[in-house]
């Protein structure tokens, strides 16, 4: 196994890695700006190395700066987390390059996946349903595109091939207003991107999101551990998740896995992935592959027992999957809030210093955070700050423990979204599961 890992990421996922590092005897080294100097994980880390100032541009993903703190500390492989450059083709091949273990996929897997329109063609091939739209690319000839969309049938989204994250998307209800929408989705594209290349989807009014976790190794094993239920969202950035999706029959769960397995083994994926699909009227469609570890993984692990994060580092060593299909096992139910520093209602930043915080306990409860008591939330980088997941033998019980935890969780000394999820979770849309993407924001917009 290795002997010591690099983390090239911060905050919440970098201290999850270095624990797994722990568990498994391997010495970390933190990689870290200045900002964070005091930051939990790297005063637990076997060695660290400042890569920079504040910015993330000038530290976290600062490719040069992180190779040679790679270099200079003997580490043999480095994982990326989420984020940054996780699912950066170019470093990945880097990283490879500089004879080092990527822990990932393959850069040329990344880079299939990381493409929209490639990824979509690849799908189609591997029998994964997508959602109806252009096959590639759209077209520069007006009429085509007019009459592709007519195919399809209004309302359409003009997607850029290279976004992500709720970013490079236009909808369009007529005709009158599509090519114009293409344009300038072409043009944002290019400046946000560096690729104008757009493409065309059916607009599902009312879906879910859904997304299906997979793990594989290079020797062509892969297994499906179950799906996640996505759909309460803010601005495409996810507020609560929880494993399994409901609603959703049994047989459904199993076909659309299998499916991702087979996938993963026709491409050679290795790592941990996640595809993501939108479902409405008891259908799925695939939308894009996170070829990383997920914000979310927790409640996976919750009910698999599965640690996701060791296993990403024993398959990027060379390893096979130590389990198959018919080992996994799915107990319970578990329900994740994403614990950010920012007002709960208005949605802007809090950083500052935390003076007073109390993390829950109980049955089912797992915390995973960097924060500490007198801890400085920088105000450089994205405001999550912790993830609170509860575990019951029943959605039911998962959220009794859930509401249970939020009502003892204090942190005080900046704003947190903690009010916004004790809402939710007494919610009776949500309480009853399986809301769509838009009823978050639909239910703010009324509040």
């Amino acid at each position: 196994m290795f002997e010591k890992i690099l983390i090239a990421n911060r905050g919440e996922i970098a201290l999850r890695i270095q624990r797994a590092c722990r568990e498994m005897g391997i010495k970390t080294v933190a990689v870290h700006s200045d900002a964070d100097a005091e930051a939990k994980y790297v005063r637990l880390a076997d060695e660290s190395v400042c890569i920079g100032p504040a910015s993330s541009t000038d530290s976290y993903l600062n490719v040069p700066a992180i190779i040679s703190a790679a270099e200079v500390t003997d580490a043999q492989a480095i994982h990326p987390g989420y984020g940054f450059l996780s699912e950066n083709a170019d470093f990945a091949e880097r990283v490879e390059q500089s004879g080092f273990v990527f822990i990932g996929p393959k850069p040329e897997t990344i880079r299939l996946m990381g493409d929209k329109v490639s990824a979509k063609i690849t799908m189609i091939k591997t029998g994964i349903p997508v959602v109806p739209g252009s096959e590639g690319a759209l077209p520069n000839d007006p009429k085509e595109v007019i009459g592709i969309a007519r195919d399809i049938g209004y309302p359409v989204i003009i997607k850029a091939s290279g976004g992500g994250g709720g970013r490079g998307m236009r909808v369009v209800h007529t005709e009158a207003a599509l090519v114009n929408a293409v344009n300038m989705t072409k043009q944002e594209a290019q400046v946000a991107f560096g690729n104008p290349t757009v493409y065309m989807e059916k607009f599902l009014e009312y879906p879910r999101h859904i997304e299906v976790q997979v793990l594989a190794d290079q020797h062509k094993h892969a297994v499906y551990l179950g799906d996640r239920d996505c759909s309460l969202q803010r601005r495409h950035q996810k507020v609560i998740e929880e494993a399994p999706a409901p609603h959703i029959r049994p047989r459904e769960r199993a076909k659309i896995g299998e499916k991702c397995a087979e996938a993963c083994r026709k491409i050679g994926y290795r790592g941990a992935g996640t595809f993501e699909f939108l479902y409405e009227n008891g259908k799925f469609y695939f939308i894009e592959m996170n070829t990383r570890v997920q914000v979310e993984h927790p409640v996976t692990e919750m009910i698999t027992g599965i640690d996701i994060v060791k296993t990403q580092i024993t398959v990027a060593f060379g390893d096979k999957l130590p389990f198959r299909q018919k080992d996994i096992q799915f107990n319970g139910h578990a329900v994740e809030c994403r614990i950010n520093a920012e007002h709960p209602y208005k949605f802007t930043p809090s950083p500052g210093r935390i003076n007073t915080l109390h993390i829950p306990g109980g049955p089912g409860i797992r915390v995973d955070s960097h924060a500490y008591q007198n801890y400085f939330v920088p105000p450089y980088y994205d405001s999550l700050i912790g993830k609170l997941i509860a575990h019951g033998d029943t959605r039911s019980q998962a959220l009794s423990r859930l509401r249970v935890a939020l009502s003892e969780m204090v942190i005080e000394g900046i704003e947190t979204n903690i009010p916004l999820h004790r809402e939710l979770v007494t919610d009776a849309k949500f309480v009853e599961g399986g809301v769509n993407i838009h009823y978050l924001e639909k239910k703010l917009a009324n509040t």
